[in-house]
């Protein structure tokens, strides 16, 4: 027998499915829906969590919760060191950028192999479909590196990836976790859904880490694609 926040979550699953509840539509109160069903709000928000997960329903803070609409699935394009692959996905989307100066934090000395509280710019983008969000990044360089004026949201992609020297190596490591409190406020998804978190670092020729990046990506919207391609013998003997 299913327990009593499975039935729920079946029985608004049901009504979304079959076109009662339509997207972009506002479900009742919480405590509305709690009492139709005849449950606790803790059980009724469990229920909403399995929906919210399953990308069916999505919870604006201080609005109530929402049917989704269908989402476009992203695709991050990682490998072969092409410069702004953070931005490379398959789905138009709309993108803001924010710039600040900030000292190196604990967890970024390490990654960037810079002293403690060294100066750094920090680049905090954020994509949108429509208004739901998609994705967040954070892109880190050495505060020498970056450009003196910051330029537009649009330009300052193309601007960092102009003002640091030539590549010779990008790592990126893909991990999956659940978000922070933060971001699943900012994503407006389940703090139960994971999301997939992308750490993208950037070495030049002369051995120095010139770039991070971190990201993270909702599991029910994005995808990580990675694609090496190797040079047959003949073809390089002959190069």
């Amino acid at each position: 027998m299913p327990s009593r926040r499975h039935f729920i979550a079946d029985d608004l699953r049901h009504r979304i499915s079959s076109g009662q509840l339509k997207a972009g539509e506002r479900l009742p109160s919480e405590a509305q829906l709690a009492t139709r069903y005849t449950v606790s709000t803790a059980t009724l928000r469990s229920a909403l969590a399995l929906l919210q997960g399953e990308g069916l329903v999505e919870k604006i803070h201080g609005s109530g919760n929402f049917v989704r609409r269908p989402l476009c699935k992203i695709t991050y394009t990682g490998g072969g060191g092409a410069p702004a692959t953070w931005t490379a996905f398959s789905a138009p989307l709309r993108m803001t950028a924010r710039t600040t100066n900030v000292a190196a934090p604990s967890h970024l000395t390490t990654v960037l192999n810079v002293p403690p509280h060294s100066a750094l710019t920090e680049v905090l983008f954020t994509t949108h479909e429509g208004k739901t969000p998609h994705g967040l990044a954070h892109i880190y360089v050495s505060h020498d590196l970056a450009p003196a004026t910051p330029p537009l949201a649009e330009q300052i992609a193309v601007s960092l990836a102009d003002f640091r020297p030539p590549l010779s190596e990008v790592q990126e490591r893909v991990s999956a976790r659940l978000p922070t409190q933060e971001e699943a406020a900012t994503l407006r998804i389940s703090p139960t859904l994971a999301v997939l978190s992308l750490t993208r670092v950037s070495t030049d020729t002369a051995g120095r880490v010139v770039e991070a990046a971190l990201l993270v990506l909702p599991g029910d919207r994005a995808d990580a694609l990675f694609t090496t391609r190797f040079m047959s013998e003949e073809r390089g003997s002959k190069e």
